[in-house]
């Protein structure tokens, strides 16, 4: 979504537009697995076939894309065998992702430009286990192939009716088209501090991420978030803080579905913490410096959270 913000003048004009380390392999060891498990009905031998043949063969990004998400050989296998059509719909779709890679050059480049600190990071395309369009851990950001090129065209009539639902709301976005945005996201997580735990902290790193995204880019996710929070900001902006003066969780907040949001939209937390690196970022006086303090922003550390959102004045006498 175009969010008539300007990206930030880069501090230099200089910057390489070489793409970052690309890893493709893994969709293509999925496909490969995907074959040999359909070629087989026993499901002992399909779940040693994925762990074989995907899991443990696969890259460094993909070990990691796993752990994080839980995707398991049992995960993999049973989505293979109950959702046929979904996956051989999407198989042509997710194998083009290999020659998209150029496209976060430019922006990469400009993340550069803009944050001369930036560490290097790994890029790897893969196939998840239809839980993530993406994430980040450590210096490697990671892209779920079956979420980010997926369209209308998917078969999604095999899926439970939740499933359906997720999914035909997520490609109506365009993934494809906002993989640019979304790997600067990621990308931002690589150079922030991890461990934040808890809904501040959560909200605040998650935020921090599509602001700095929207000053590199000038975009922001298109997501239903970003066009509901605007718009019922000053109800967000009290119960969250009704949230977060007993304690909440961040479920509701983050990372999870409608069901579980308090406004119906799923990860408004994300907005909540965009608006606060806003408004810090307003009211800085040296902009580059605070770009750079929103990124390297301790989120581990409770009290530097509650400084860095109480400068930012978006919570007017926020509740303790």
């Amino acid at each position: 979504m175009a969010s008539g913000c300007a990206p930030l003048e880069p501090a230099q004009n200089n910057a390489s537009l070489s793409a970052p380390p690309i890893e493709t392999g893994d969709i293509d060891r999925f496909w490969a697995t995907y074959d040999r498990v359909r070629a087989t009905n026993d499901r002992p031998t399909q779940i040693a076939l994925v762990q074989s043949g995907y899991l443990d063969s696969g890259s460094a990004g993909l070990k990691a894309f796993a752990a994080a998400k839980r995707c398991t050989a049992e995960t993999y296998t049973d989505h293979m065998r109950n959702y046929p059509r979904f996956w051989e719909s999407l198989r042509a779709r997710s194998l083009a992702a290999r020659n998209l890679t150029v496209a976060i050059a430019p922006d990469l480049a400009k993340f550069r430009a803009v944050y001369p600190e930036m560490r290097p990071a790994s890029v790897y395309f893969l196939v998840g286990c239809m839980t993530s369009a993406g994430t980040a851990s450590g210096d490697k950001v990671m892209f779920g192939t079956e979420l980010v090129m997926g369209n209308a065209q998917v078969d999604l009539s095999e899926l439970p009716e939740r499933g359906k639902k997720f999914f035909s709301a997520f490609y109506a976005t365009d993934p494809e088209k906002g993989l640019p945005v979304l790997a600067i996201h990621e990308f931002v997580h690589t150079q922030q501090k991890e461990g934040a735990t808890g809904l501040l902290a959560q909200t605040v790193s998650e935020g921090a991420a599509d602001f700095v995204t929207e000053r590199v880019t000038g975009k922001l996710p298109n997501l239903p978030y970003m066009t509901f929070g605007p718009a019922n900001d000053a109800a967000i902006k009290a119960r969250f803080q009704a949230d977060l003066a007993k304690g909440a969780s961040a479920n509701g907040w983050l990372y999870t579905g409608v069901d579980g949001s308090p406004f119906g939209v799923r990860d408004l937390g994300y907005y909540v913490g965009y608006a606060i690196a806003k408004s810090y970022y307003a009211k800085a006086q040296d902009k580059r410096l605070a770009l750079k303090q929103i990124i390297e922003l301790d989120t581990t550390d409770a009290k530097a959270v509650e400084n860095y959102v109480a400068a930012s004045g978006y919570f007017p006498a926020r509740a303790q």
